[in-house]
């Protein structure tokens, strides 16, 4: 399992948007996974398999806590981190810019519908491909390309309404 944490990890911080629910989660999914060693070790792909695991635990979080879930104030949350928090440059002036580039990237994605939040983080960021999200949400491919297409318009238009230009 791994060479899979890295992977594993940066899909749980994109589900829950929080570096302790993403904690949570991914313990929750070793704990789950260690049950099933035997059998994941016959699994031909097991990065698939355990981001769909993933996957289900985080829906199953989110409709048991769906009414009880508090918002705080996270690392992820604050300025300079989040997606912001990627290396930077020597220049403050290009790395300010860059930052609140980020931030309002942070504030479109938000906006968005939860499906179409993680569609876009999961294609677009994370690098998952489609027939791979199709197997870690479980819908078609044709419905994740939709998805995909209705989420990247609704940014551009959001991004476009701010004046942010990428």
């Amino acid at each position: 399992m791994r060479p899979h944490f890295d992977r594993l990890y940066r899909l749980a911080w994109r589900l829950t948007g929080s570096k302790a629910e993403a904690e949570d989660l991914f313990q929750e999914l070793l704990i789950k996974a260690y049950g099933k060693l035997d059998d994941l070790v016959e699994i031909d792909a097991p990065a698939s398999w355990l981001s769909r695991v993933m996957y289900n635990l985080f829906i199953d979080e989110q409709r048991r806590f769906s009414r009880r879930r508090m918002l705080t104030v996270e690392e992820g949350h604050l300025p300079g981190e989040g997606l912001s928090g990627l290396p930077g440059t020597e220049d403050p002036v290009h790395d300010n810019e860059r930052m609140e580039k980020m931030r309002q990237l942070d504030r479109a994605l938000s906006q968005l519908s939860d499906e179409h939040r993680q569609i876009v983080l999961l294609h677009d960021t994370e690098g998952y491909k489609l027939t791979e999200i199709q197997d870690l949400i479980g819908i078609p491919v044709g419905t994740v390309k939709s998805r995909l297409h209705r989420a990247r318009a609704r940014l551009r238009e959001i991004l476009t309404q701010t004046g942010t230009f990428f």
